[in-house]
């Protein structure tokens, strides 16, 4: 990746000025005039240097030699800019022809395994729009992670006990075998089904009692004296761990608490072999999250081994008006209902596009329309678009070619631009779980398309320039695509 390339240039040069070096970061800029790449290593290393900043960066630019970069500028307050080359990026634009893009990404994984337990729903109610938020999020990072070279096992997390079970348990349906809670859970496996999210495990909380595997987890945490009994309760010792206060095991009535069950469920993945274990809850679980790292890390784990992804709400709004949901009121849309409404492949990009940390308004008249202000419908046009173009072409020329070397307009270098960023992206997602980067990487690349579309000609008199265009647009549809398969999105080839 060329990013990899200028963070190598970067080394060489601190290290060629004796200089020790700092852990710095090389990003694109917002604004194009900043450069395809910049970095920030003179802003942490001026000390090191004993000069300024702006110094510094002078003195690290000086010491870069190269064939990659075209221009590099330093910037207030020490920023060092970096602008590719256009050869650089010709050859870039060839290699995405000769491999796969699976083969031009780093196995950051190296075969490690990570378990991404999401939507796990209460098994009595419907799912709602918070679930489909988490769902499709938790969905698109196992692509990306398994793309990343990670072993992901996705699991649903059954809360098939407890009051509400119970009571369902009371009743069978008319004509059926099966009791209310039976039907609910075979309902949602119905639905997820329905959504293109396929579970490896579907986990029963009820299998941690019926296999003991609570009590031996209450009893382990006995004998290495991490409880204690307090007002006929027994208690786990959480703030050893640096949780805010202890937390109740087991209630005097003798009940077991969900944190019991919930300990168990930890331990019970971990000794499954899994390196990194991955949840994805709504954000008002988010003081759950301290007791339950202090869990893993009393059971011998560490804490970084288990992330919590928090998942904003979600509001729909139809007409410019905010639809309310209220589950307490049974005034809220099941996520069946949205997907039947405006399509499943509208529904993923839009609970997709936004950061799992900020509240997520979706547009239900604009997920609906068939025009290019519908982001979904924009990126698949670009798709058709190219197909369109390559079955008029196939009959009269041959492609793909591998020399991209009449490809100079900025249109074309604009796109492959963008075609080398996949990698990152992937890389980037797989890093830091921002699924929000998909959907965004998809919008630019589609950005790129129809502008080079515009601006350029791709079958035109000069044969061997149709030949380069149409196989630059070849590549920006393999790309595509997989972007939009990462997202478990559709890539129609007419619309």
């Amino acid at each position: 990746m060329i990013r990899d390339e200028i963070r190598k240039l970067i080394k060489m040069a601190v290290k060629n000025l004796g200089a020790k070096l700092p852990d710095f970061s090389v990003e694109r800029p917002e604004r194009e005039e900043h450069g395809d790449y910049s970095t920030n290593v003179a802003l942490l290393g001026d000390k090191l240097l004993k000069k300024s900043s702006m110094e510094a960066a002078e003195l690290i630019k000086s010491k870069i030699k190269n064939n990659i970069i075209e221009k590099i500028e330093v910037v207030k307050p020490g920023f060092i800019n970096f602008f590719i080359s256009k050869e650089y990026l010709q050859r870039q634009g060839t290699e995405f022809l000769k491999k796969e893009l699976g083969s031009l990404l780093p196995k950051i994984g190296r075969g490690k395994k990570i378990n991404i337990e999401f939507i796990s729903a209460n098994p009595t109610g419907p799912l709602t729009l918070g679930n489909g938020r988490g769902g499709f999020c938790g969905d698109v990072l196992a692509n990306v992670l398994e793309k990343a070279g990670y072993k992901v096992c996705q699991e649903y997390y059954i809360n098939d006990r407890g009051k509400q079970i119970e009571d369902l348990k009371k009743g069978f349906y008319r004509g059926e075998k099966r009791t209310a809670s039976q039907i609910q859970k075979d309902n949602q496996k119905v639905i997820t089904k329905k959504l293109k999210i396929k579970f490896d495990v579907w986990f029963s909380e009820k299998s941690l009692y019926k296999k003991k595997e609570v009590d031996k987890t209450l009893n382990w945490l006995k004998k290495k004296k991490l409880t204690y009994e307090k007002e006929g309760a027994l208690w786990f010792k959480s703030t050893k761990f640096g949780d805010d206060k202890d937390r109740v095991l087991i209630k005097k009535d003798g009940e077991k608490t969900y944190l019991a069950s919930d300990i168990a469920y930890l331990k019970n993945k971990f000794e499954r072999g899994f390196d990194k274990l991955i949840f994805f809850w709504g954000a008002d679980h988010y003081g759950y999250i301290a007791r339950l790292k202090a869990a893993a890390e009393a059971l011998g784990y560490k804490k970084e081994q288990l992330t919590v992804v928090l998942m904003q709400l979600v509001k729909l709004f139809k007409d410019g008006q905010e639809f309310r949901m209220s589950k307490r009121t049974g005034n809220y849309v099941e996520l069946e209902e949205l997907i039947d409404e405006v399509g499943l492949d509208a529904a993923r990009f839009f609970f997709l596009t936004r950061a799992s940390n900020t509240h997520l308004n979706f547009d239900l008249d604009l997920a609906k329309e068939k025009s290019e202000k519908n982001p979904v419908y924009y990126v698949q046009y670009a798709n058709a678009r190219i197909s369109s173009i390559l079955h008029k072409a196939q009959n009269n020329f041959q492609f793909p070619i591998s020399n991209f070397q009449l490809l100079n307009h900025n249109s074309e270098l604009a796109l492959i631009k963008q075609l080398i960023r996949s990698p990152e992206i992937i890389e980037d997602t797989a890093s830091d779980y921002q699924v929000q980067r998909l959907p965004q990487y998809a919008i630019d690349l589609a950005d790129a398309f129809h502008q080079f579309y515009e601006n350029c000609r791709v079958i035109s008199e000069n044969k061997e320039l149709s030949q380069a265009r149409l196989s630059l647009i070849l590549a920006t549809q393999s790309v595509l695509k997989n972007t939009l398969n990462l997202m478990g999105i559709s890539s129609p080839e007419k619309m």
